[in-house]
């Protein structure tokens, strides 16, 4: 599951499985549902986006449930926050609901394809949100070959207001496996100008996931983002625990 983007971002398993798995803490998501009855949760999650002094981000905690074979529902319920010169503002933030749905499977080839439509809600606090409806349309695939797994894609967002336009991201990665404890990753995101007159943005990342203990490990990501206007490199991240049952 790709985890959830702040305004700013919006321009984001099983650990011990045989082949290196995706989602989760990279910003490129995956096309691998959480498997049906059980739940995948990372919270609390943390996120950053920013440049120089001035970021903001979310913390919340993420929900994720295997409504049947091959189908995934996914919640997001965060907490917003905003920092410039004039101070820190906190507040409620866009509420996110997700349906993962994985249309192809070839185990021999370790090949999969998913759609993951989603929907975010105004539930935000003024200024903290889109303040709007908005939508993504994105489709995710993943290639598997032992410890090594490739994924990426990408798709529409629909960004309706004034000043704001549709624009397409996506993103590639690679992540290793490491025995049964580890897995790290590098990514690469690009997302088009969401307003018009507005500039595009590329991000890089490196990614880690830790088990810690039975269900519970330790997600983090982060790396520079470089918008196409030029200027200082900014910076995203993000820290969450996941755990499932």
């Amino acid at each position: 599951m790709r985890r959830l983007r702040t305004p700013a971002c919006a321009a984001v398993f099983a650990l011990w499985a045989s082949a290196a798995s995706a989602g989760p803490p990279f910003l490129t998501d995956d096309p691998e549902p959480t498997e049906p009855g059980h739940w995948e949760i990372y919270g609390p999650y943390a996120t950053t986006d920013g440049r120089g002094p001035e970021r903001s981000g979310e913390v919340g905690v993420e929900l994720n449930y295997g409504l049947a074979p091959d189908v995934q529902f996914t919640l997001g319920l965060p907490a917003a926050y905003d920092r410039d010169a004039a101070g820190t503002r906190w507040g409620a933030g866009d509420l996110e609901a997700s349906l993962k749905v994985r249309v192809y499977e070839n185990k021999a080839a370790g090949v999969q394809v998913a759609v993951f439509p989603a929907v975010t809600l105004p539930t935000a606090r003024p200024g903290l949100g889109a303040g709007r409806v908005t939508a993504s349309l994105p489709v995710w695939v993943q290639k598997d070959a032992g410890p090594w797994s490739l994924f990426g894609g990408g798709g529409l967002a629909i960004n309706p207001g004034p000043g704001n336009r549709n624009y397409w991201s996506g993103g590639i990665a690679l992540a290793r496996q490491f025995g049964s404890g580890v897995q790290i990753g590098v990514e690469a995101d690009r997302q088009g100008a969401d307003t018009a007159g507005g500039s595009g943005t590329t991000m890089l990342g490196l990614g880690a996931i830790v088990h810690v203990a039975g269900p519970l490990r330790l997600l983090a990501s982060g790396g520079p983002t470089f918008s196409d206007a030029g200027g200082p490199a900014g910076y995203h991240g993000y820290a969450a625990l996941g755990w499932d049952f």
